[in-house]
């Protein structure tokens, strides 16, 4: 059985968009990830203030690396983000997601998102579905005998 880090690791590597993001894994746990990543010019919107889906997106990310890491392919039912403050270029975004719910068909994470002063910039909720296939297949059914 792969380890959550080992599930999340081989999604980041089929992730071009978290890629894109610049994310970077701080840990992960069953249940559990913590991401942060660099805003950069490129992600501001018309009003001169980061684009609200680039939080999104990191939220989005910590997410999926939370609900997904117990390799049971996981996704997302429903989601919603309050935006508690602006976010500009050169703020460097932390996601902490925790699981709230871990039921057999479903799971309820809370990801909480700071900048680097520590100030909460928003809050997400994820609601998954699980599909009860794997993400990574087990080390033991790749061996030939």
């Amino acid at each position: 059985m792969p380890t959550p880090n080992e599930v999340v690791t081989s999604m980041l590597e089929k992730d071009a968009f978290s890629q894109w993001l610049g994310i970077q894994v701080l840990s992960i746990e069953e249940g559990c990830s913590a991401i942060k990543m660099m805003v950069r010019n490129e992600m501001v919107n018309g009003f001169g203030i980061v684009h609200g889906g680039i939080a999104f997106s990191l939220a989005d990310s910590a997410f999926a690396f939370a609900c997904n890491n117990r390799n049971n392919l996981s996704v997302a039912l429903e989601t919603n983000i309050n935006f508690l403050k602006a976010v500009n270029v050169g703020d460097e975004l932390t996601a902490i997601a925790t699981e709230v719910h871990n039921g057999k068909s479903t799971g309820v994470y809370s990801i909480n998102i700071f900048n680097q002063r520590k100030e909460l910039v928003a809050l997400f909720k994820g609601t998954c579905f699980r599909t009860g296939k794997a993400l990574v297949a087990n080390e033991n059914s790749n061996r030939s005998n």
